[in-house]
């Protein structure tokens, strides 16, 4: 006799092709996180090639009461995009999806499928002499734009660009229950309602399928500087960022932090990185200026430095795209460094960039004295106020207990420090299922009513993403 299961999976194939529904060990590498954290379960993994081919499978899944998991390149830092441990449900892959469907240079914009890797939309636009400019560059050979887009990345060029939600003009998406939304439109002005597109980004997954996306490009810049600086402490980087904004304006396009803890990390598992400066400095900052027009940066870039003052300790500027690169080794490799180390209790924070010192000397005190001997790795984007803040102890042997036993601790000290603040517990990883319980401490009552009437009102059986953000 043939087994329900036998058959779903029969029906699965008959719409993608059996080699694209994936079981057992096939399957496996989608069902576990990016960071090991999160492992589940499903009937398969089903790879659909086309819009209609997702259309298909989701109207199965609904005519089956199964729940649909979409995913990307896998990399969701919050559990969003892997099935639970328990539930009837499939991964629903978009990684075969990976067309550009359209580059038009004129209007700026790019036509593309959810399951293009970003490295690649990176190329396309360089092909047109365009940018496409979301800065997840340490993953983007592995993330694909459907997740970005479902988790409104941001990364180290938000400061000039925006976050990705920033970066849409239109989208085509299917529904919970297989109808297919036509956005797609590369208007910048289109005053004819609600904006639907944006229901969709940073939703996780949870109301519908992103398939397609028109997304904005921009000019290529033709000049840039990078400048490495030694600051005296987060107060003294807030301060120079205003500073900087004053004299250099929109041609700032990053401006990240980065702290001894995460220097050492990198020194310890990344090949190849060195100190920046002959002396060890606490805190330091990569600037990068841009600009369309060729004119030299490094000039002007060293006078607001030097214009600055006592804030800063050393710096050094440089138009040398090998010598930046090594810069940015130390800032985009502090992830993986982390990852090398071992487990950590990680927060995803933003607060008004005003206030990110204030953030950083609050929660470094309190955790400091909450948990002698703990590790701090702060780093990121203080150019937008989102700061990345990691807590371990620093013999990593101890780190398993450590979370067991104080992560919820750990966890409330440094939200609430965020909450009196008025930042956000999750500035740009999303809520997925690490978050989903915190964020009811933290939104009110009525915000998630309504979040819960969106919900209700696109997928009333609750069969997309569940578990996740809600």
């Amino acid at each position: 006799m043939v087994s329900e299961t036998s058959k779903l999976i029969q029906s699965f194939s008959n719409i993608v092709g059996a080699e694209n529904v994936l079981t057992g060990a096939a399957a496996a590498p989608h069902y576990t996180d990016w960071r090991g954290r999160y492992s589940g379960q499903a009937l398969a993994v089903v790879q659909p090639a086309d819009t209609q081919q997702v259309a298909e499978t989701v109207k199965l899944c609904v005519k089956n009461n199964i729940a649909i998991v979409p995913q990307g390149g896998n990399t969701s830092l919050s559990g969003a995009s892997v099935p639970l441990t328990q539930g009837k449900q499939v991964v629903l892959s978009l990684s075969r999806m990976k067309r550009i469907v359209a580059i038009d240079a004129t209007n700026y914009t790019m036509t593309v499928e959810a399951g293009c890797k970003l490295a690649a939309l990176y190329e396309a636009a360089e092909q047109a002499d365009r940018l496409f400019p979301l800065g997840l560059t340490a993953i983007a050979p592995h993330c694909e734009i459907g997740g970005n887009l479902s988790t409104n990345a941001g990364g180290i060029g938000v400061l000039r660009y925006g976050n990705a939600r920033d970066l849409v003009l239109g989208l085509e998406v299917v529904l919970p229950d297989g109808r297919i939304w036509d956005g797609l439109r590369s208007l910048r002005k289109d005053n004819t309602g609600y904006d639907l597109k944006h229901l969709f980004i940073g939703a996780e997954g949870t109301l519908g399928i992103i398939t397609v996306a028109v997304l904005k490009l921009f000019p290529r810049p033709q000049s840039v500087a990078t400048a490495c600086v030694a600051v005296r402490d987060p107060a003294a980087a807030v301060a120079l960022l205003a500073h900087l904004r004053a004299t250099c304006g929109d041609k700032i396009s990053a401006f990240e932090i980065i702290s001894r803890t995460c220097l050492d990390l990198v020194f310890r598992h990344i090949p190849a990185t060195q100190e920046p400066f002959a002396t060890q400095h606490g805190w330091v900052v990569l600037i990068e200026l841009s600009d369309v027009l060729p004119a030299a940066l490094d000039a002007p870039l060293r006078d607001a430095l030097q214009a600055f003052g006592a804030g800063i300790v050393e710096f050094a500027v440089s138009t040398d795209e090998t010598r930046a690169e090594t810069w940015w080794k130390l800032r985009k490799n502090i992830s993986e460094a982390q990852k090398r180390e071992g487990l950590s209790i990680k927060h995803d924070v933003a607060v008004p960039v005003s206030r990110v010192a204030e953030f950083i000397t609050q929660a470094d005190a309190a955790l400091r004295a909450a948990f002698p001997g703990v590790r701090i790795v702060a780093f990121g984007h203080i150019g937008d106020g989102n700061i990345h803040y990691n807590i371990s102890m620093a013999n990593a042997a101890h780190n398993a207990d450590f979370i067991v036993q104080s992560e919820h601790e750990v966890n409330r000290i440094v939200y609430e420090i965020v909450a009196r603040l008025d930042g956000s517990i999750s500035a740009e990883h999303g809520l997925g299922q690490l978050k989903r319980e915190e964020i009811t401490h933290y939104k009110s009552a009525l915000e998630l009513e309504l979040m819960r009437s969106v919900k209700q009102a696109f997928d009333p059986q609750g069969l997309m993403n569940p578990g996740k953000v809600l």
